[in-house]
């Protein structure tokens, strides 16, 4: 499989995860299956992709922006930096719900922050806690 193909393949999933944490809000099994399907599976093609490509040299790319960008000229290792944002922006959801539930927040008023969550990361991240604040008047969440 090329790496085109498990980047269509992971990006597809990923925005069925997305759907599903966004619309399915009463499937009992909803975190379970993003969790333990597709973010696993997230997590086992990027250990592959990492360790099919692994060279000493990789810890040396992470100390400079520059050796960053030499590491990322590797489009294996670009993919697996792609899967690490699929399935980490993925938890971040997981966790949005799960907190927004706690905190009795509608989880349609949270649905922005997952949108964002899911285009641009820790931008929706920041939403979230916008509306969590102002909702629960609470600065720093209960885990």
């Amino acid at each position: 499989m090329t790496p085109d193909q498990i980047f269509s393949i992971c990006n597809t999933l990923a925005m069925a995860g997305w759907i599903i944490l966004i619309f399915l809000k009463f499937w009992k099994k909803r975190d379970q299956f993003v969790f333990g399907i597709l973010i696993m599976l997230f997590a086992i093609v990027y250990s592959w992709l990492i360790f099919s490509s692994f060279e000493k040299e990789i810890f040396e790319n992470f100390s400079t922006l520059n050796g960053i960008s030499r590491l990322f000229a590797n489009k294996q290792i670009l993919l697996a930096g792609w899967i690490h944002y699929l399935a980490f922006d993925l938890l971040t959801g997981i966790y949005i719900i799960r907190n927004a539930e706690k905190n009795n927040i509608n989880h349609w008023l949270i649905t922005p922050a997952l949108l964002l969550t899911f285009l641009f990361g820790p931008f929706g991240l920041l939403l979230y806690c916008l509306i969590r604040v102002i909702r629960t008047r609470k600065y720093f969440p209960d885990f």
